[in-house]
């Protein structure tokens, strides 16, 4: 349990740091931050602290794609971890 903790940790962590380098990029008129990688992030666990991160630096938040499908991961990765805590309580 302690290194699952640890790995949503990192990629929480790295979701919102790359949600902010996209941020100042986008300031910057730079080369952005691929909306694959960013949605990748978020599947692999980010999509919370993505969503908190978009939500308070005001960044992508008109984009439907975003805002409609990181509540989305996040349900499904909600119900995945439900899931998962009962199967594994209902087998001991």
């Amino acid at each position: 349990m302690k290194y699952i903790l640890i790995y949503f940790t990192g990629v929480s962590a790295f979701s919102a740091l790359i949600t902010c380098i996209d941020k100042k990029r986008a300031v910057l008129g730079k080369r952005r931050v691929s909306e694959l990688n960013l949605f990748t992030s978020a599947i692999l666990g980010g999509a919370l602290a993505m969503y908190i991160t978009m939500l308070l630096i005001r960044h992508k938040t008109k984009h439907k794609r975003f805002m409609l499908g990181l509540p989305t991961i996040i349900l499904v990765q909600a119900l995945i971890c439900i899931w998962a805590y009962l199967r594994i309580n209902l087998m001991y």
